[in-house]
């Protein structure tokens, strides 16, 4: 499935083209028998419609998720930062698990930039050092060195933008830069300050159709 180069074994993470364009429509995570999500100190949060997942899931280890309206949930991780239904170094109720789980893709950090954090998540650092993405056209190379830019400037300024409206945790930083990035001038030259003014426009936008 990938090359070695060096030490390292770089996996082949798509068209990148494709894969920004359907990021928010459904991940589609070539992770092969990579499950170094499931082992990295995460928080899941589940919704009240996933009813097999609630289901499948001791009660005794969900809890309400804060800030979330009733119904809403989360599942927490053990002493090793595993998911608790990770048997086996496999997942034990992978056909009712979280949707949270079927989203989740670490290639959003490789596509962006954002770094992860290496003390928590050391085994998803290293999966997303091996990702590499194929570009069919120039232009695909220059619109993810865009995002690349658009996402390095959310983290860099965040003081240019409105109280709280740049989240803290990196994959919402990398999925917010994926939603934003167009709007990212191409003008080198434009102040940082006109620069936050037009991501924060498309900020609003995406919060409207939200």
């Amino acid at each position: 499935m990938g090359e070695d180069i060096g030490e390292e074994l770089r996996i082949p993470a798509g068209i990148f083209s494709i894969w920004v364009e359907s990021e928010f429509v459904s991940a589609d995570v070539p992770c092969g028998t990579c499950n170094a999500c499931c082992r990295s100190s995460m928080f899941i949060h589940i919704e009240p419609e996933e009813i097999e997942a609630i289901k499948s899931i001791p009660p005794e280890i969900l809890f309400h998720a804060p800030w979330q309206p009733e119904g809403h949930l989360m599942m927490g991780f053990n002493e090793q930062g595993h998911c608790p239904m990770l048997v086996d170094n496999k997942c034990s109720i992978y056909d009712a698990r979280p949707q949270t789980c079927r989203n989740y893709d670490c290639r959003v950090f490789a596509a962006t930039g954002v770094a992860v954090d290496l003390k928590r998540q050391p085994e998803i650092a290293k999966r997303v050092a091996q990702w590499v993405f194929e570009h069919d056209s120039a232009e695909s190379l220059e619109e993810e060195a865009r995002l690349k830019s658009a996402a390095a400037f959310l983290c860099q300024n965040r003081d240019l933008f409105p109280p709280d409206s740049i989240p803290y945790n990196p994959s919402e930083i990398a999925l917010l830069a994926i939603g934003i990035y167009k709007a990212f001038p191409r003008d080198s030259k434009m102040a940082d300050t006109a620069i936050a003014r037009a991501l924060s426009v498309e900020m609003d936008r995406i919060d409207g159709f939200a």
